[in-house]
């Protein structure tokens, strides 16, 4: 390998043989330095755009728990259950007064109105038939407060079911079924709203990152283009935290990282179309034309960029700024 790159005309004549070298062609351009974005490589997190704990209302033993974790839920399923037992007792209490009560009216209500006959009689007083009936409408409040009471501790019962705050994907379920948990522990997360990359960048990049920049996320089928949405502030840990917006992000594992491409600044370098290099025994080549005609020359090539729609190629080493490239498929050979 360091053969070819020590003695390029050696190389090339064992590559192309006696007619690598042709006429010049027709009037291409010298190479001259395009200015190119300078990009930074850094990973990103996949962040849920809402993270919403289902809390328990209620404190108690978690009866039933029917998800886990990455399951999809709607807003307001049902996701689990809790039971205070104090509760059951605290009815079975209230039932007994409120039957209790009950008989002391129907007493109440007999003498009010035997009370009543004997007043029409003459036998009794207004007085007493007005005792008893403050006695009857005593008794009435009592049983209303108790229903009222009631009907609380059964919306306290009620508030044993564990809803979804929202639609989404579940992240993270921290308890187990059978657990005793306090009013207001979450019983599981859940990620909705979509997904977007957050990124940290050292310090030293802040300045050049502008929300609306374009960026590049790397995943299996090549880069995908995304845009940087929004610049946080608060710098912690020399770092600069940013939110990326890219259509089509999965939201099957969140907190997967992505590796992301930033715009940091500018470049000069040179560029040679993609379509004018070819590789010979693993080695990049693009036609070099000089007096004496047009030859092979080695190069060591970057990035591809691209440039009003055409792939360009970024050489690192082979040519500097003035040679003139020609397509190497255009160099004859046998």
């Amino acid at each position: 390998m360091s053969l070819f790159r020590t003695l390029p005309i050696v190389a090339l004549t064992a590559l192309a043989a006696p007619g690598l070298a042709t006429s010049v062609m027709a009037d291409p351009a010298p190479l001259a330095p395009v200015v190119v974005p300078e990009w930074k490589a850094v990973y990103g997190t996949v962040e849920a755009r809402d993270r919403v704990p289902a809390r328990a209302r209620l404190g108690g033993t978690l009866v039933e728990l029917s998800v886990t974790e990455g399951d999809e839920v709607a807003a307001g399923a049902v996701l689990a259950r809790v039971v205070d037992d104090k509760l059951d007792f605290q009815l079975a209490a209230l039932a007994a007064q409120e039957s209790a009560l009950a008989s002391q009216l129907g007493n109440a209500e007999a003498d009010l109105a035997r009370g009543e006959e004997l007043l029409k009689n003459g036998v009794t007083t207004v007085q007493r038939v007005d005792a008893l009936r403050t006695g009857v409408d005593v008794l009435k409040g009592q049983l209303a407060a108790l229903a009222a009471q009631a009907d609380v501790i059964s919306q306290q019962a009620a508030e044993g079911v564990v809803l979804a705050p929202a639609a989404g994907r579940v992240l993270d379920v921290p308890v187990t079924k059978g657990a005793v948990i306090m009013p207001g522990e979450p019983v599981a997360v859940i990620g909705g709203g979509g997904t977007f990359l957050r990124i940290a960048v050292p310090e030293r990049h802040a300045l050049a990152l502008d929300a609306g920049d374009a960026i590049r996320i790397a995943d299996g089928d090549g880069d995908r283009e995304g845009v940087l949405a929004r610049v946080y502030p608060l710098i912690e840990g020399g770092r600069v935290v940013a939110d990326v917006e890219i259509e089509g992000l999965p939201d099957t594992f969140v907190g997967a990282r992505m590796l992301v491409r930033l715009p940091v600044g500018e470049r000069a370098a040179l560029m040679v179309p993609r379509a004018d290099i070819v590789t010979r025994a693993g080695l990049d080549f693009v036609g070099l034309q000089s007096t004496d005609g047009v030859a092979l020359r080695s190069i060591v090539p970057g990035e591809v960029h691209q440039i009003d729609g055409v792939a360009m190629v970024e050489v690192i080493s082979g040519l500097v700024a003035g040679d003139v490239v020609v397509p190497a498929s255009e160099v004859g050979h046998e």
